[in-house]
């Protein structure tokens, strides 16, 4: 056992533009999206000799189409790594990309590891419909296909029905919770797109997205700037005939990919870098399913009592917006949390969700974020579906 917990250091973080769902990145596959993200963050690193990679771990929350078979050991050979190097796949669902970053960080922190690479993939786009195997040989009837694309699908009977209700109904039941009512959940849809589209034109992103070659994509594609109040109000509730939760204020279906570089301070002198980042504290729990979207709030406060910060001590905090409703429930339970911090580069609403990749984007943004300020701590949180939540503090 170690005799010491080790220093663990964000070096550097890329993604790749989010693409919409059958938009530009629906033609790649999702194990050649995560070689992408692996082979451009050694790329700049040159310094760096691959070998020294001592583990790569990827979050995946699909995992029934081309990504099977271990997507982060398919991402280090596409990408040209030698086969020495090993990858192991994680899910958490929405937080698979964060719990590979925060694997790879306690891997490093506890001395089996000095240099990991940590990050998710998602094809929304490709994931496939899947069969069930029949009860009995030779059915004569027809047969089920279920979409892998998102949700529930081949449920459990035993599971209670009030905690399987889709995920948009578990944001109706958050807002109805919250009394979070339309306008305002448009609102801050309207922000979200605003505040990322904003970013990517004062080139807040050029240090960290890489775009796919041979794909015209360079920004996220599904960021509305020309988006209005007026154009969001029309927009019929898809869950609920008289509900609030629409395709404008829910995060869209995506496809993407994003890795981060840890190192410990020997892995940091191999590097010959400035680290963007140090990783302070992680924290996941648990909470009714179909509440999902609040999943965030008891583990963002055992993420910061760890790290022996507050709230008030935030410089940015990247929390997922999964949807409007679920993002201002959250909101509505830190009430003292100054809204400038959260997102200050757009969120989930307009940059997209690609589910495995979402955390270590969010990670990856924070580190950023926080390079660019100079000090700081910095938060990233997700809600995940089957209720849990996930949070990441890092500091510089």
């Amino acid at each position: 056992m170690p005799t010491s917990i080790r220093d663990v250091y964000v070096v550097d973080a890329v993604r790749t533009p989010i693409g919409k769902f059958g938009g530009a990145l629906a033609g790649v596959r999702p194990d050649d999206l995560a070689a992408h993200v692996v082979r451009s963050l050694v790329a700049r690193t040159p310094d760096l000799d691959p070998a020294r990679i001592d583990d790569v771990y990827f979050g995946d929350a699909n995992g029934a189409g081309e990504d099977n078979r271990d997507v982060a050991r398919m991402a280090v050979l596409l990408a040209g790594l030698p086969v020495t190097v090993p990858g192991v796949t994680v899910n958490r669902l929405c937080g698979s990309g964060l719990e590979a970053v925060i694997q790879a960080a306690r891997a490093i922190a506890l001395g089996d590891a000095s240099v990991a690479i940590a990050g998710g993939v998602e094809s929304m786009s490709r994931a496939p419909w899947v069969l069930q195997k029949p009860e009995r040989a030779f059915p004569a009837g027809h047969q089920q296909l279920h979409s892998t694309t998102l949700g529930w699908r081949m449920t459990n009977p035993a599971m209670p029905a009030e905690w399987t209700v889709s995920l948009g109904e578990g944001a109706e039941l958050v807002a109805d919770k919250h009394k979070i009512g339309r306008a305002e959940q448009d609102a801050f849809a309207l922000a979200s797109h605003q505040k990322a589209a904003a970013a990517w034109a004062e080139g807040l992103y050029d240090g960290e997205v890489v775009p796919y070659a041979g794909v015209d994509l360079v920004r996220d594609e599904c960021i509305r700037e020309s988006s209005t109040p007026e154009a969001l109000a029309k927009l019929k509730p898809v869950f609920r005939p008289d509900g609030t939760v629409t395709a404008g204020n829910s995060s869209p279906l995506n496809d993407g990919a994003a890795a981060l570089l840890l190192v410990d301070e020997e892995g940091l002198r191999a590097t010959g870098r400035e680290p963007l980042a140090r990783i302070r504290a992680s924290a996941v729990t648990g909470i009714e399913p179909h509440l999902f979207g609040l999943g965030p709030v008891e583990a963002v406060g055992r993420a910061l009592a760890k790290a022996d910060r507050t709230l008030d001590d935030l410089t940015v905090f990247e929390l997922n917006e999964a949807f409007a409703a679920q993002s201002l429930g959250c909101l509505a339970e830190w009430p003292g949390l100054d809204p400038a911090v959260v997102n200050p580069r757009g969120g989930a609403l307009a940059i997209g969700h690609p589910l495995g990749a979402s955390g270590a984007r969010l990670a990856g943004a924070v580190a950023h974020q926080l390079a660019a300020a100079g000090s700081g701590t910095g938060l990233a949180a997700l809600c995940i579906g089957v209720g849990q939540g996930l949070a990441l503090v890092l500091e510089r």
